[in-house]
């Protein structure tokens, strides 16, 4: 069995979520294999992330280089290539920065490359088994890897759970001086902050948000009083936005707001990676769709099959008496 990494994300200090999915996503290549954890940037953040990261982690390559302090994934294929075996299983996470990093990486280091994963399963040990889907989850892929020659593979958001043991006490190792000078063709110029809106969604601890089966403006009335009935509130995803129904700044997702509330209520939503990579911390999530095979239920703790304009009166009323 060809060793196992992971790639983990991080921004100020704190590891991304996906960090502790991917010690599960680990564990359903080969149960008995530790996977090793690599953590790039600079400085005190760096140091911060590497300590948070060993709790879960064997052990943790940190890799500390000025050039890294923002996640340039032009830098980091580059360090990656200087740092990982020719065979090494690496597990990223299927979000925009994961998208722009493992293809060409598995370019360069002549491995099969897999992306928005949502199940894996070793076969007798020699070959692994990859579940994707397609068609908006219409249709599900099964792919089969070589474990011996190792694979890049991206892992979708919410798709495995979390591992909160926390119990590894892995030790860190600095490979900062493997990765030698590191220039990029592109360069890292600003943060441009959202625009603001009426309400920010990524306080609220409680998040009613809908997608393209609300069918029309009108029927959003449906949801917020949904919303107030739950003391939540309302958000959705990017089709209401793009048709300027609601504003940019109550849009979940990878190209919207990123959000960590305790309850999640998905209504009308399909479920891609794009919407669910907005979403972080492992909330109890429910699924309203008409859609029996909709990817939201997948990673949704309830999953209920209903047209959402019936579904949302009904539970206000419920609500209210």
């Amino acid at each position: 069995m060809a060793q196992i990494f992971a790639y983990i994300r991080h921004k100020d200090g704190v590891a991304d979520d996906s960090a502790l999915e991917l010690v599960n996503a680990a564990k359903q290549i080969d149960s008995g294999a530790a996977a090793t954890a690599v953590v790039t940037g600079s400085g005190a953040e760096l140091e911060a992330v590497c300590s948070q990261v060993a709790a879960s982690y064997a052990q943790v390559w940190k890799v500390d280089h000025a050039a890294l302090a923002y996640p340039n994934a032009e830098l980091v294929r580059k360090a990656l290539l200087k740092l990982l075996p020719a065979t090494g299983i690496l597990l990223v996470a299927h979000d925009t920065f994961g998208m722009d990093l493992s293809p060409g990486l598995a370019v360069k280091m002549n491995l099969p490359f897999v992306s928005d994963v949502i199940a894996m399963d070793s076969l007798d040990g020699t070959a692994l088994k990859l579940v994707r889907q397609e068609y908006g989850g219409m249709a599900h892929t099964h792919v089969t890897c070589d474990t011996a020659a190792g694979a890049v593979i991206n892992t979708r958001a919410g798709a495995f759970a979390p591992d909160e043991s926390k119990a590894a006490a892995g030790q860190v190792v600095d490979k900062s001086g493997a990765v030698g000078d590191l220039a990029a063709t592109r360069a890292f110029l600003e943060v441009v902050a959202a625009e603001a809106g009426d309400v920010d969604i990524t306080k609220s601890d409680v998040l009613v948000s809908i997608g393209r089966g609300i069918e029309d403006q009108e029927n959003i009335e449906l949801a917020e009083e949904l919303a107030q009935a739950m003391g939540a509130v309302v958000s959705c995803s990017r089709p209401i936005v793009d048709a300027k129904w609601l504003e940019k700044a109550r849009q979940v997702g990878t190209s919207g707001q990123t959000v960590k509330p305790k309850v999640y209520m998905a209504l009308g939503i399909s479920g891609s990676f794009q919407h669910l990579g907005g979403i972080k911390g492992n909330p109890f999530m429910i699924a309203v769709n008409k859609n029996p095979k909709a990817p939201i239920f997948q990673v949704a703790d309830v999953g209920i099959v209903a047209d959402i304009l019936e579904f949302m009166p009904e539970l206000t009323e419920k609500i209210a008496k």
